[in-house]
């Protein structure tokens, strides 16, 4: 079985984010999409609230699990038995800190790769922080995050940007 595991913060899960699980879930059995706990980042929503997000908006993807970790990816990786890092690219920008991050964990693991796919054209100015800011300043983000999460995350994200 061909294992995946696609890490991110996910504060919150966009439709960017979405594109790629599904793309992943197309060519692996099983796709991990794994929260992560970064200690350096103040993120909007607990750690709880974005798996709980996730496992809503993602309830009808047989082959998709949502699990949330602490630590190296790479031990976590170990843990899942998976072989494969899924990492989402938007633009250039993107590029050079996640080609950093492959080669520490090529380093780390030379038996799992990474695999970096490219959000789709319509995705690629979207981020988590982007929607964060938008919502936060009273904009609308309809369309940028699931509609299943769409009314609770503008309700925080509004209340935190009061």
């Amino acid at each position: 079985m061909k294992i995946c595991v696609y890490p991110g913060s996910f504060d919150p899960v966009t439709n960017g984010h979405i594109d790629i699980i599904q793309r992943a879930a197309r060519m692996f059995d099983k796709v991990i999409v794994a929260v992560v706990a970064n200690p350096n980042k103040q993120p909007a929503f607990t750690l709880e609230d974005r798996a709980a997000f996730l496992k809503r908006v993602l309830s009808d993807m047989d082959n998709v699990e949502v699990d949330s970790f602490s630590g190296l990816l790479i031990d976590y990786m170990h843990v899942k038995k998976a072989s494969v890092i899924i990492r989402g690219l938007r633009a250039v920008s993107d590029f050079e800190h996640e080609f950093q991050m492959a080669l520490m964990n090529k380093k780390l693991d030379d038996n799992i790769e990474t695999i970096f796919m490219m959000t789709s054209g319509q995705y690629s100015y979207l981020s988590s922080s982007m929607v964060k800011e938008v919502a936060g300043l009273g904009g609308c983000i309809k369309g940028l995050v699931p509609d299943e999460i769409l009314p609770e995350v503008v309700r925080a994200l509004r209340k935190k940007g009061e």
